[in-house]
């Protein structure tokens, strides 16, 4: 591999742990079984990733070649089962911290696979069509999410709060058109401007506009 395919493959690693990591924390927060952590955890970290391939038409998707990211994710869910474990007397501040976490690693892992999910359309002949590119980029940042979701008996947060969806369109854009003039620069600066927007959308309940049912009676 040449240096820049070692550091976006280092680069999707991060966001497999990520992701992981917030698909962990929300199956220990539904008080899933082992089985259950390590599952949702894993589906969090590769789920984006298969169906950016399918809608590609690169069968199979990588996830089921080349096993390395399906191994970062089970052992980073693992990781976070075990440590929660440990530390499951304090439990206030285990929630607290379990909150924190999620977000944090929710929207690095947004972030990082939004940038992902572009380079590889880009990769697959696609660099030409900024929207095919963009939506993508959009999909592969969600979609681990919604099916962490899905499974969690929750409506995926990507429809219902705090700017996501959005947050992952506008960090797709940044690295879009940023890339060819600065190959690294550009996946740090997309990935923290959607860090960062997720974050500042938790903290100041930043939410699209919708119309509530309660309202109209």
């Amino acid at each position: 591999m040449t240096g820049i395919e070692v550091i976006f493959f280092l680069i999707e690693l991060a966001g497999t742990a990520a992701f992981a990591i917030s698909g962990a924390v929300m199956a220990i927060q539904r008080e899933l079984d082992l089985f259950g952590v390590l599952f949702l955890g894993a589906v969090t970290a590769i789920g984006g990733g298969v169906i950016r391939d399918l809608l590609l038409g690169q069968t199979p998707p990588q996830v089921f070649v080349n096993y390395i990211y399906l191994a970062v994710a089970v052992v980073t869910a693992l990781t976070v089962f075990l440590w929660s474990a440990y530390h499951q007397r304090q439990e206030y501040r285990k929630r607290r911290y379990a909150d924190t976490l999620l977000n944090f690693f929710d929207a690095a892992g947004l972030g990082i696979f939004s940038v992902i999910g572009v380079q590889n359309t880009v990769n697959a002949g696609f660099g030409d069509n900024a929207f095919f590119c963009v939506f993508l980029g959009m999909t592969t940042g969600v979609g681990g999410g919604m099916l962490r979701d899905m499974m969690s008996r929750e409506t995926p947060v990507v429809f219902r709060k705090h700017i996501y969806a959005l947050a992952s369109v506008g960090g797709s854009v940044c690295y879009y058109l940023l890339r060819s003039v600065l190959p690294i620069g550009s996946v740090v600066i997309a990935t923290l401007l959607v860090i960062a927007v997720r974050l500042l959308a938790a903290q100041y309940r930043w939410q699209l506009p919708k119309i509530r049912q309660s309202a109209m009676k």
